[in-house]
């Protein structure tokens, strides 16, 4: 009987999955134009990646707007510039633009959003950007993620 309580017993401890990957993550912006994190992870085992942004700050989104964008490193410029042109209704962010990853929409003080995007728009070994594209955040607020794992 203890024979096959214990052989039971490590069944289940072997059924266990050993430590599963965080598939989201958490950053904050503030009114210094700061992401209090400048750099993101994401594990190849995760399907969907969650971004969940906070803005920790007072100002209003008009004054001190942030949201949370990805795109290539190469890109992140020219995302950042015509985002720039589709103005604050429209996140900052040109409509249909291919280039972006995943975005989240502009948010003011004590405000809160997310993202989730599907990590097969990833590639391992690429250098991706992340960056708030609020007329003149985007040099101040990046930030990199990486796929690992």
């Amino acid at each position: 009987m203890l024979v096959k309580a214990t052989f039971a017993a490590l069944l289940s401890i072997m059924a266990v999955p050993a430590m599963a990957a965080q598939c989201e993550a958490t950053i904050e912006s503030n009114d210094a134009m700061q992401f209090n994190t400048k750099e993101m992870t994401v594990d190849k085992s995760c399907k969907e990646f969650t971004v969940h942004l906070k803005h920790v700050g007072q100002l209003p989104k008009a004054a001190m707007g942030h949201n949370w964008v990805l795109t290539k490193e190469a890109d992140k410029q020219g995302v950042a510039t015509d985002g720039m042109a589709a103005g604050l209704d429209k996140d900052y962010v040109k409509e249909g633009d291919a280039r972006v990853i995943a975005h989240t929409k502009v948010i003011g003080g004590g405000e809160s959003a997310s993202v989730t995007f599907d990590t097969a728009k990833l590639a391992a070994g690429e250098n991706y950007a992340f960056f708030c594209s609020f007329p003149g955040h985007w040099a101040i607020m990046t930030g990199t993620l990486k796929l690992a794992g």
